[in-house]
């Protein structure tokens, strides 16, 4: 099975959407949506309320994950350690 996310942004854009309840990652190239949902969903035991995805100039897909209100994307980054 291959590891859909690669890694967490904690970028100051990143960093200001946490507000916002949006996480910030590097994905798989060839990761979908649902697919990005799902993988969010069954490592954090959180619900995933949407998915936006871009190619960024460097070939990198990063997704914006937005989660339900009832959970917390702070707690997901510190859970990891980045904070």
């Amino acid at each position: 099975m291959v590891m859909l996310i690669k890694c967490f942004l904690v970028t100051e854009k990143a960093v200001s959407l946490l507000e916002k309840n949006i996480l910030t990652a590097i994905v798989d190239i060839r990761a979908k949506k649902p697919d990005i949902k799902r993988e969010i969903e069954r490592l954090f035991n959180v619900e995933v309320e949407k998915v936006n995805t871009l190619v960024t100039p460097k070939g990198e897909k990063k997704a914006y994950i937005k989660l339900k209100p009832e959970y917390s994307a702070e707690e997901i980054l510190s859970k990891l350690g980045v904070f």
